[in-house]
């Protein structure tokens, strides 16, 4: 199975890019493509740019997601809602095809040093990601990163732990083909 897997995030020391990588070690047997947005910079969406054309950045990100059998994510929230970095990108590529998402199945996740560990953000992607094509199977939040997650151990907290290696099993069951 290929997965393609991302964080919503630019920050070099992004605590959901971290969260990603943890969770990507119980797909192991997969081929992973762990890509950075950075990689995709884009102007800032405006109709006007947009009758110039897309950049290839755009059509990067979709190609990624069309050569993936399932999207493994984290999405960081930026005063409750998402990066305005991973914003541009959704923004850019849904204008080139709606179903950015392209009817993969998705773990959705998001983590913040906040009790309510990307909350916001996660609601917002819950009720509109499926307009745009994913197909959101199990989602999770970390709340408080920086007191249950641990560079070198990842999660430290065993209830936290068992209900994260739950919901990682309940969607390998679901995507198996």
């Amino acid at each position: 199975m290929k997965i393609l897997a991302f964080a919503g995030s630019t920050s070099s020391t992004s605590i959901n890019k971290e969260l990603v990588k943890f969770v990507l070690k119980s797909f192991q047997k997969d081929e992973i493509n762990l890509i950075d947005l950075n990689d995709f910079s884009m102007p800032v969406f405006s109709v006007d740019l947009e009758k110039k054309g897309f950049p290839d950045e755009a059509h990067n990100f979709l190609k990624q997601i069309e050569e993936c059998d399932t999207i493994i994510c984290s999405l960081a929230e930026h005063n409750r809602s998402y990066s305005a970095a991973f914003k541009n990108i959704f923004d850019w590529a849904s204008r080139i095809n709606v179903k950015v998402f392209q009817d993969k199945p998705m773990f959705l996740m998001s983590t913040s040093p906040g009790g309510f560990g990307g909350g916001n953000v996660m609601n917002t992607a819950k009720t509109f990601f499926p307009q745009f094509g994913a197909d959101i199977k199990e989602t999770f939040s970390l709340s408080k990163f920086y007191e249950n997650f641990d560079l070198e151990s990842g999660v430290i907290n065993p209830e936290i732990l068992k209900d994260l290696n739950s919901k990682i099993e309940n969607f390998k069951n679901q995507i198996k083909k």
